[in-house]
């Protein structure tokens, strides 16, 4: 292991990109603790201890372990990522229904960079758009200095736009630091900023399990028993084998090669496999799913206190993370999102006409049209499979977690979809530098001269 890692900083390129994504992710650290001007921290973080179970303060949570962001200090970096993500999945629906944009994805690298474009001009629309929000939220709650009142939603015209601006800015940077780890680092750097966001919050877990833990059950004020904690650690060790499993799975397509004669010799009739992952959309569509749930239970708690209607109350508690209703609407979202990241990534048309070009072809199937359909009909099987996985993975710690009275901020960490985050990303990550050190003539993590199984074929 340790000669590994030696060999990683032999390799001058993978150096300089590990340095690089680090320093990027360093940076978005730093700028996690520059508080928007203002804000009275002080009142925001006693309204955070007071409500961290439930209600507003649980979603914050939430909000905070999928989007890379900290609206519980009300910094600048506070919205995270998620406007990013929420227009990357406007412009994804919308290029399969828009038939220019449809047409901009197939003309290439520069129609790609143009429905890029796009993106970024609607993360600037969503960002001032949910800044508002957050501002008016705050105004609301008393938690802005009385010297920045004024006539627009409760606030100042020029402390208003400072704000909106911040956070704005904040979203953007951070949009820009990712596509920079893309280009120049190493790994996804979206993937890597929620990462960095989760694994900073998971030393607090551990220290409040240390703090409530007690070597007796029905202590004051000690909710940790020994069954208790060895439940954590081995919904730990679950969780990590089953994202491990499903991230590395695999159906295998025969592929034959076709015999080609040259002269007297004979070329091609090697027999290979066709790659098709069980859990084709990674951890994103966990992401999604996550990012699309977050806001109902807010803006119906919003409505509930400004009207006092039991409509919005009933909506408010329908929309909790422990709710029927969430769990059920968060698988389907998962399902949902499985298929479409598929259906946008995986093309069997393409595929089979790859193929068919390369004088390839699935034994018993010919080339062409009913390759495509086969293929097709095979992926969607798998993965249904996958997205049944990932939701499990996803829900069953939480319900778990629930039912023990664990409280949010442990759960989400030690099991369930933080974990699952983490898991994924990091597994991308050692992938590529396993794929980077074995073409350079290195061994791998493992020591041998292959990479991890499922990483490269």
């Amino acid at each position: 292991m340790f000669s590994t890692l030696l060999n990683i900083w032999k390799v001058t390129e993978l150096r300089y990109k590990l340095l690089f994504t680090g320093l990027m992710l360093m940076i978005y650290r730093l700028g996690f603790y520059i508080p928007v001007p203002g804000v009275n921290q002080e009142k925001m973080s006693g309204m955070n201890r007071g409500s961290g179970s439930g209600g507003i303060g649980e979603l914050m949570d939430y909000f905070q372990l999928f989007t890379g962001g900290n609206l519980s200090q009300s910094t600048i970096f506070g919205l995270g990522i998620m406007p990013y993500i929420s227009a990357s999945i406007i412009f994804q629906l919308l290029v399969t229904v828009v038939p220019a944009l449809e047409k901009l994805q197939r003309e290439g690298e520069q129609g790609r960079k143009k429905i890029q474009e796009y993106t970024r001009y609607a993360t600037v629309g969503l960002c001032v758009i949910q800044a508002l929000v957050w501002m008016k939220f705050l105004s609301g709650q008393g938690f802005i200095f009385s010297q920045y009142s004024g006539p627009i939603m409760g606030l100042a015209p020029s402390y208003l736009l400072m704000s909106i601006m911040l956070l704005t800015a904040g979203t953007v940077f951070l949009m820009w630091m990712g596509e920079q780890i893309d280009e120049y680092g190493i790994g996804n750097g979206i993937s890597l900023i929620i990462m960095a966001g989760i694994i900073s919050r998971m030393p607090n877990a551990v220290i409040q399990i240390a703090r409530g833990f007690s070597w007796q059950s029905g202590v004051p004020n000690k909710q940790f028993d020994p069954l208790t904690v060895l439940l954590l650690i081995g919904m730990f060790v679950g969780v990590v084998a089953g994202a491990i499993l499903i991230t590395q799975a695999q159906r295998r397509i025969p592929i034959q090669q076709a015999k080609q004669t040259r002269g007297r010799r004979v070329y091609g009739g090697q027999r290979q496999y066709l790659p098709l992952r069980v859990n084709h959309g990674g951890v994103m569509p966990i992401i999604f799913a996550s990012s699309m749930l977050i806001f109902p239970g807010i803006i119906f708690q919003y409505l509930w206190s400004l009207t006092g209607w039991g409509f919005f109350e009933f909506l408010m508690d329908a929309f909790m993370r422990q709710s029927f209703l969430y769990i059920l609407l968060y698988v389907a979202a998962i399902y949902f999102f499985a298929y479409f990241w598929t259906t946008v990534q995986f093309q069997p048309k393409e595929m089979a006409n790859n193929l068919r070009d390369y004088g390839s072809f699935i034994p018993g199937l010919r080339p062409g049209k009913r390759t495509a359909d086969y293929l097709e009909r095979v992926m969607g099987r798998i993965t249904y499979v996958g997205a049944g996985f990932l939701a499990i993975i996803a829900i069953i710690p939480n319900i778990i977690a629930d039912s023990m009275g664990i409280p949010f901020g442990i759960s989400a960490f030690l099991g369930g979809t933080g974990l699952l985050i983490v898991v994924s990303v990091t597994l991308d990550m050692v992938q590529r530098i396993e794929a980077n050190l074995i073409m350079r003539n290195y061994k791998g993590f493992l020591g041998g001269d292959t990479a991890i199984k499922g990483a490269r074929h």
